[in-house]
């Protein structure tokens, strides 16, 4: 039987998501912002969180209809038969999101969600579930605009983007699937070389590792389908013994990551360490200024840390123009592409982007800069 889900996903890949979904299998794939709605059977929904590189969440809907108050939310919320999809001893909670909404309090709004979960659960089990906001077992999720109520079940639990292999952080650590999305924005593809010479706790070239091997992304942690009164526990062995069957063998690719700070290359080399990873990629502490090229060509993809460990505004001003004169002299032949939310940057770097592609760090609007390196300068090219 077909069901509804959406999966939201960083705004500036719905496009990128709708494709991958189509790849597993979706139907009726349909993207809006900051998301993609499709509809599957309870296999797919599995192997959307098993495999999708781009999904923030997978979301079931389990009701839909108008509302004019908070009392007409309630009553929409409780006529969902609730003990059908959880047990009474699973604790859960309810977030709410809201566009155009007339009503006063998003925060009333979900309380009255609560409440009704729990009389439901009290008129037909004779008692409540608890609400645990931090870990709950099971996760409620209600959207709301100008006339319409969407109530949803998350199958996902932990978001799509914890891996499950990030064991070390370090400073305000790119989100997985936005790195994918980023790199497929790109267009690189496993065997082609890329470098990521501020890689941090190396991100990017962990999600290409991923890729590279065949490693679906969701394999080594568990989701909260596993815990809802419908889960196929044949159908999801299955789907996981297919996806071990797929992984190919742990070999070195052409993967390089540096850093100027050592304990981001401390970070990095620990992350893929836990994830079985290390023969994979290489690794050094170096400064960016001091790299050279480690292939004729391939593809440079990188998230500078601005503002962060760099430095204030001043010395930024004077290392964009190094970075673009190294970029020049050493990377003809590469293709280069710079995340980031500084707006300066091409043009302190003296280079003129082939393309600019508007991206969200989650609320924080950024651009993947594109620049197509060629020996000497731009001007003399043309």
């Amino acid at each position: 039987m077909s069901e509804h889900f959406f999966a939201p996903c960083p705004r500036g890949l719905e496009s990128a998501l709708a494709a991958e979904l189509t790849r597993l299998g979706a139907a009726q794939v349909s993207p809006v912002e900051s998301g993609v709605g499709f509809q599957g059977d309870w296999p797919l929904c599995y192997r959307v969180n098993l495999w999708s590189r781009l999904a923030s969440r997978v979301l079931w809907r389990i009701a839909h209809g108008p509302y004019q108050s908070e009392e007409e939310v309630y009553r929409l919320a409780r006529a969902v038969d609730w003990p059908s999809y959880f047990d009474v001893d699973q604790t859960f909670a309810v977030s709410t999101v809201a566009r155009r909404c007339p009503l006063k309090s998003l925060n009333f709004v979900t309380l009255r969600i609560k409440d009704a979960v729990c009389d439901r659960f009290r008129d037909t089990r004779g008692r409540r579930p608890n609400v645990d906001t931090a870990r709950p077992a099971v996760r409620l999720a209600a959207f709301l605009d100008a006339t319409h109520l969407t109530l949803y079940l998350d199958t996902s639990g932990e978001a799509l983007f914890k891996r499950g292999w990030r064991k070390s952080k370090g400073e305000a650590p790119l989100k997985e699937n936005l790195a994918a999305g980023i790199l497929h924005l790109t267009g690189w593809q496993p065997g082609v070389p890329l470098l990521d010479p501020m890689c941090g706790s190396g991100t990017f070239l962990m999600e290409a590792a991923l890729m590279a091997l065949h490693i679906a992304p969701g394999l080594g942690r568990g989701f909260a389908f596993e815990r809802l009164e419908n889960f196929d526990a044949q159908a999801w062995a299955r789907l996981r013994r297919e996806a071990e069957a797929e992984c190919r063998p742990r070999q070195q690719l052409p993967l390089w990551g540096s850093d100027s700070d050592a304990a981001a290359v401390r970070h990095a080399r620990r992350n893929f360490a836990e994830a079985g990873l290390a023969p994979v990629v290489a690794l050094e502490r170096k400064d960016v200024l001091e790299l050279e090229a480690p292939a004729a060509e391939g593809v440079l993809v990188t998230n500078p840390p601005y503002g962060e460990r760099i430095g204030d505004l001043a010395t930024l001003a004077e290392f964009y123009p190094r970075l673009g004169s190294v970029l020049k002299q050493r990377f003809a032949g590469w293709r280069v592409f710079i995340f980031t939310a500084d707006t300066r940057l091409p043009g302190l770097m003296r280079l003129k982007p082939a393309r600019r592609t508007p991206l969200y760090n989650g609320p924080l609007a950024c651009r993947l800069y594109e620049f197509p390196m060629v020996a000497g300068s731009h001007r003399r090219q043309r």
